[in-house]
Protein backbone atom coordinates (compact mmCIF):
# COMPACT_ATOMS: atom_id res chain seq x y z
CA UNK A 1 0.00 0.00 0.00
CA UNK A 2 2.24 2.90 1.33
CA UNK A 3 4.59 2.00 -2.42
CA UNK A 4 1.52 2.37 -4.18
CA UNK A 5 1.33 5.59 -3.05
CA UNK A 6 4.70 6.68 -2.89
CA UNK A 7 4.62 5.80 -6.70
CA UNK A 8 1.20 7.46 -7.13
CA UNK A 9 2.91 10.78 -5.83
CA UNK A 10 5.99 10.64 -8.07
CA UNK A 11 4.15 9.96 -11.02
CA UNK A 12 1.96 12.94 -10.54
CA UNK A 13 4.45 15.53 -9.29
CA UNK A 14 6.58 13.87 -12.10
CA UNK A 15 3.84 15.14 -14.41
CA UNK A 16 3.52 18.57 -12.99
CA UNK A 17 7.34 19.14 -13.28
CA UNK A 18 6.69 17.92 -17.13
CA UNK A 19 3.95 20.71 -17.33
CA UNK A 20 5.38 23.01 -15.76
CA UNK A 21 8.81 22.94 -18.37
CA UNK A 22 6.50 22.34 -21.45
CA UNK A 23 8.26 18.92 -21.76
CA UNK A 24 4.64 17.05 -23.25
CA UNK A 25 5.15 19.49 -26.08
CA UNK A 26 8.09 17.39 -27.39
CA UNK A 27 9.79 14.30 -26.61
CA UNK A 28 11.14 15.84 -23.56
CA UNK A 29 8.69 13.85 -21.54
CA UNK A 30 10.81 10.30 -22.14
CA UNK A 31 13.67 11.05 -20.08
CA UNK A 32 11.95 13.74 -17.49
CA UNK A 33 9.19 11.85 -16.19
CA UNK A 34 10.99 8.59 -15.59
CA UNK A 35 13.65 10.42 -14.08
CA UNK A 36 11.56 12.63 -11.79
CA UNK A 37 9.35 9.84 -10.69
CA UNK A 38 12.17 7.57 -9.87
CA UNK A 39 13.78 10.77 -7.99
CA UNK A 40 10.76 11.73 -6.06
CA UNK A 41 10.35 7.98 -5.08
CA UNK A 42 13.59 7.82 -3.18
CA UNK A 43 13.13 10.88 -1.72
CA UNK A 44 9.63 9.62 -0.62
CA UNK A 45 11.44 7.10 1.09
CA UNK A 46 13.73 8.82 2.67
CA UNK A 47 11.44 11.39 4.74
CA UNK A 48 9.20 8.17 5.62
CA UNK A 49 12.67 6.76 7.30
CA UNK A 50 13.45 10.29 9.01
CA UNK A 51 9.84 10.37 10.03
CA UNK A 52 10.24 6.86 11.91
CA UNK A 53 14.01 8.47 13.29
CA UNK A 54 12.03 11.64 15.11
CA UNK A 55 8.98 9.06 15.82
CA UNK A 56 11.82 6.96 17.84
CA UNK A 57 13.63 9.73 19.25
CA UNK A 58 10.19 10.68 20.87
CA UNK A 59 9.97 7.71 22.57
CA UNK A 60 10.59 7.33 26.36
CA UNK A 61 12.06 4.03 26.72
CA UNK A 62 12.37 4.33 30.50
CA UNK A 63 8.41 4.84 30.69
CA UNK A 64 6.58 1.97 31.10
CA UNK A 65 3.94 1.90 28.63
CA UNK A 66 0.13 1.13 29.01
CA UNK A 67 -1.49 1.31 26.05
CA UNK A 68 -1.29 0.12 22.33
CA UNK A 69 -0.36 3.23 20.42
CA UNK A 70 -2.43 2.91 16.76
CA UNK A 71 -0.33 5.45 15.07
CA UNK A 72 3.08 3.51 15.91
CA UNK A 73 1.30 0.56 15.06
CA UNK A 74 0.30 1.75 11.56
CA UNK A 75 3.35 3.01 10.73
CA UNK A 76 5.04 -0.54 11.05
CA UNK A 77 2.20 -2.49 9.60
CA UNK A 78 2.99 -0.02 6.30
CA UNK A 79 6.83 -0.20 6.57
CA UNK A 80 6.81 -4.16 6.95
CA UNK A 81 4.44 -3.77 3.36
CA UNK A 82 6.79 -1.50 1.92
CA UNK A 83 10.19 -3.69 2.71
CA UNK A 84 8.20 -6.67 1.62
CA UNK A 85 7.93 -5.39 -1.86
CA UNK A 86 11.08 -3.75 -2.47
CA UNK A 87 13.07 -7.12 -1.11
CA UNK A 88 10.86 -9.21 -3.12
CA UNK A 89 9.30 -11.21 0.23
CA UNK A 90 6.62 -13.10 -0.76
CA UNK A 91 4.95 -14.54 2.47
CA UNK A 92 2.31 -17.51 1.70
CA UNK A 93 -0.48 -17.82 4.24
CA UNK A 94 -2.42 -20.90 5.45
CA UNK A 95 -5.14 -21.94 8.32
CA UNK A 96 -5.19 -17.96 9.10
CA UNK A 97 -9.45 -18.21 8.43
CA UNK A 98 -9.17 -20.32 11.92
CA UNK A 99 -7.63 -17.53 14.07
CA UNK A 100 -10.50 -16.59 16.81
CA UNK A 101 -12.69 -13.56 15.92
CA UNK A 102 -14.04 -12.85 19.16
CA UNK A 103 -11.17 -12.25 22.04
CA UNK A 104 -7.62 -12.27 22.90
CA UNK A 105 -5.34 -15.15 22.16
CA UNK A 106 -1.63 -16.48 22.88
CA UNK A 107 0.07 -16.68 19.60
CA UNK A 108 3.30 -19.64 19.56
CA UNK A 109 5.55 -20.31 16.82
CA UNK A 110 8.57 -21.31 15.82
CA UNK A 111 11.58 -19.32 15.62
CA UNK A 112 14.43 -19.56 12.62
CA UNK A 113 15.33 -15.88 12.40
CA UNK A 114 14.67 -11.90 13.61
CA UNK A 115 12.26 -11.63 10.91
CA UNK A 116 9.61 -13.63 12.55
CA UNK A 117 8.14 -11.16 14.31
CA UNK A 118 8.02 -8.84 11.20
CA UNK A 119 6.10 -11.83 9.06
CA UNK A 120 3.96 -12.42 12.22
CA UNK A 121 2.69 -8.91 12.20
CA UNK A 122 2.07 -8.63 8.87
CA UNK A 123 0.05 -11.49 8.61
CA UNK A 124 -1.76 -10.70 12.29
CA UNK A 125 -2.17 -7.24 11.81
CA UNK A 126 -5.68 -7.30 12.72
CA UNK A 127 -5.18 -8.84 16.06
CA UNK A 128 -2.79 -6.74 17.58
CA UNK A 129 -0.28 -8.81 18.74
CA UNK A 130 2.44 -7.75 21.02
CA UNK A 131 5.65 -10.15 21.50
CA UNK A 132 7.49 -11.37 24.58
CA UNK A 133 11.34 -10.71 23.09
CA UNK A 134 14.77 -10.56 24.53
CA UNK A 135 15.94 -7.48 26.49
CA UNK A 136 18.47 -6.65 23.81
CA UNK A 137 15.94 -5.96 21.14
CA UNK A 138 14.75 -2.55 23.45
CA UNK A 139 18.23 -1.61 22.57
CA UNK A 140 17.86 -1.67 18.30
CA UNK A 141 17.75 1.68 16.78
CA UNK A 142 14.37 2.48 15.60
CA UNK A 143 12.88 -1.45 16.13
CA UNK A 144 13.44 -1.13 20.24
CA UNK A 145 11.46 1.98 20.59
CA UNK A 146 8.71 1.14 17.91
CA UNK A 147 8.25 -2.34 19.91
CA UNK A 148 7.87 -0.44 23.30
CA UNK A 149 4.97 1.87 21.97
CA UNK A 150 2.76 -1.61 20.73
CA UNK A 151 3.41 -3.07 24.08
CA UNK A 152 6.06 -5.64 23.58
CA UNK A 153 7.39 -7.07 26.76
CA UNK A 154 10.98 -7.55 27.11
CA UNK A 155 11.67 -10.74 28.92
CA UNK A 156 15.12 -11.28 31.33
CA UNK A 157 15.71 -15.21 31.05
CA UNK A 158 18.68 -14.72 33.39
CA UNK A 159 16.27 -13.64 36.20
CA UNK A 160 13.46 -15.55 37.49
CA UNK A 161 11.85 -13.04 39.52
CA UNK A 162 11.99 -10.47 36.62
CA UNK A 163 10.48 -12.82 33.63
CA UNK A 164 8.11 -13.43 36.36
CA UNK A 165 7.12 -9.71 36.40
CA UNK A 166 6.76 -10.24 32.81
CA UNK A 167 4.72 -13.42 32.34
CA UNK A 168 2.16 -11.31 35.06
CA UNK A 169 2.31 -8.06 32.73
CA UNK A 170 1.01 -10.13 29.43
CA UNK A 171 -2.00 -12.07 31.55
CA UNK A 172 -3.01 -8.40 32.22
CA UNK A 173 -2.73 -7.05 29.11
CA UNK A 174 -4.55 -9.99 27.76
CA UNK A 175 -6.95 -9.44 30.25
CA UNK A 176 -7.75 -6.15 29.80
CA UNK A 177 -8.07 -6.68 26.02
CA UNK A 178 -5.32 -4.49 25.04
CA UNK A 179 -2.95 -6.65 22.90
CA UNK A 180 -2.90 -10.74 21.55
CA UNK A 181 1.08 -12.00 23.16
CA UNK A 182 2.94 -13.50 20.49
CA UNK A 183 5.64 -15.87 21.89
CA UNK A 184 8.59 -17.70 20.87
CA UNK A 185 8.66 -20.95 23.37
CA UNK A 186 11.89 -21.87 22.09
CA UNK A 187 13.15 -18.46 23.90
CA UNK A 188 15.89 -18.22 21.12
CA UNK A 189 16.42 -18.68 17.06
CA UNK A 190 17.65 -22.28 15.98
CA UNK A 191 20.77 -21.80 14.32
CA UNK A 192 19.77 -25.10 12.80
CA UNK A 193 16.76 -23.90 11.68
CA UNK A 194 15.16 -26.65 13.38
CA UNK A 195 12.38 -26.62 16.20
CA UNK A 196 14.08 -26.69 19.64
CA UNK A 197 11.84 -28.29 22.72
CA UNK A 198 10.27 -25.92 24.65
CA UNK A 199 10.90 -23.46 27.84
CA UNK A 200 7.09 -24.51 29.43
CA UNK A 201 6.70 -21.34 31.37
CA UNK A 202 5.24 -19.30 28.64
CA UNK A 203 2.55 -21.50 28.64
CA UNK A 204 1.34 -19.92 32.16
CA UNK A 205 0.47 -16.72 30.28
CA UNK A 206 -2.60 -18.20 28.37
CA UNK A 207 -3.21 -20.48 30.59
CA UNK A 208 -4.10 -17.83 33.76
CA UNK A 209 -5.76 -15.44 31.07
CA UNK A 210 -8.11 -18.13 29.79
CA UNK A 211 -7.31 -17.37 26.02
CA UNK A 212 -6.83 -19.56 23.18
CA UNK A 213 -3.35 -20.33 22.05
CA UNK A 214 -3.24 -20.10 18.16
CA UNK A 215 -0.66 -22.55 17.07
CA UNK A 216 1.96 -21.24 13.79
CA UNK A 217 4.48 -22.33 12.30
CA UNK A 218 7.31 -20.62 9.78
CA UNK A 219 9.23 -21.92 7.30
CA UNK A 220 12.62 -20.31 5.20
CA UNK A 221 12.36 -16.35 6.79
CA UNK A 222 16.38 -18.00 7.52
CA UNK A 223 17.91 -16.85 4.43
CA UNK A 224 15.80 -13.55 3.57
CA UNK A 225 18.80 -11.36 4.85
CA UNK A 226 21.30 -13.31 2.61
CA UNK A 227 18.98 -13.14 -0.26
CA UNK A 228 18.61 -9.46 -0.03
CA UNK A 229 21.96 -9.30 -0.15
CA UNK A 230 22.01 -11.21 -3.33
CA UNK A 231 19.00 -9.11 -5.03
CA UNK A 232 17.12 -12.82 -4.90
CA UNK A 233 13.80 -13.19 -4.18
CA UNK A 234 12.59 -14.65 -0.63
CA UNK A 235 9.79 -17.41 -0.16
CA UNK A 236 8.44 -17.91 3.23
CA UNK A 237 5.73 -19.90 4.05
CA UNK A 238 3.14 -19.06 7.55
CA UNK A 239 1.17 -21.49 8.63
CA UNK A 240 -1.78 -21.57 11.27
CA UNK A 241 -1.45 -25.07 12.76
CA UNK A 242 -4.54 -24.90 14.80
CA UNK A 243 -6.22 -23.43 18.13
CA UNK A 244 -5.90 -24.84 21.69
CA UNK A 245 -9.11 -23.42 23.31
CA UNK A 246 -9.39 -21.58 26.55
CA UNK A 247 -11.37 -24.53 27.95
CA UNK A 248 -8.82 -27.19 27.10
CA UNK A 249 -5.87 -25.40 28.93
CA UNK A 250 -7.55 -25.68 32.18
CA UNK A 251 -6.35 -27.92 35.06
CA UNK A 252 -3.04 -28.62 33.33
CA UNK A 253 0.65 -28.10 33.83
CA UNK A 254 2.50 -25.95 32.07
CA UNK A 255 4.86 -28.53 30.86
CA UNK A 256 1.72 -30.60 29.38
CA UNK A 257 0.75 -27.82 27.28
CA UNK A 258 3.85 -27.29 26.15
CA UNK A 259 4.49 -30.83 24.82
CA UNK A 260 0.78 -30.48 23.18
CA UNK A 261 1.49 -27.62 21.50
CA UNK A 262 5.61 -28.82 20.63
CA UNK A 263 4.15 -31.64 18.64
CA UNK A 264 1.69 -29.76 16.51
CA UNK A 265 4.18 -27.86 15.41
CA UNK A 266 6.70 -31.03 15.01
CA UNK A 267 4.08 -33.17 13.16
CA UNK A 268 3.27 -30.07 10.77
CA UNK A 269 7.08 -29.11 10.20
CA UNK A 270 8.07 -33.11 9.63
CA UNK A 271 10.68 -34.88 11.04
CA UNK A 272 13.46 -33.25 8.44
CA UNK A 273 12.89 -29.70 10.51
CA UNK A 274 12.52 -30.78 13.98
CA UNK A 275 15.79 -31.63 16.00
CA UNK A 276 16.13 -34.40 17.45
CA UNK A 277 15.88 -35.18 21.01
CA UNK A 278 19.24 -37.03 21.34
CA UNK A 279 21.25 -34.36 19.62
CA UNK A 280 19.15 -31.77 21.87
CA UNK A 281 20.93 -33.85 24.72
CA UNK A 282 24.38 -33.77 23.33
CA UNK A 283 23.93 -29.86 23.11
CA UNK A 284 23.24 -29.45 26.45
Amino acid sequence: MLIGIFFALSILASAGVCGAFDAFSGLGWLWILPLCTAGIFLLLIVLWAVMMLIMAKSVDMDKEQEEDNAFFRTVIHLTIGALLILFRIRVDMEGLEKTPKDGRFMLVCNHLHDTDPVVLLWAFAKSRLAFVSKRENDQKFIIGPFLHRILCQPINRENDREALKTILKCIRLLQEDKVSIGVFPEGYCSKEHLLHPFRSGVFKIAQKANVPIVVCTVRNTHPVFKNMAKLKPSHVQLRLVGVVPAEDLKGRTAVDIAHQVYDMMAQDLGPELVLPVTQEAENT
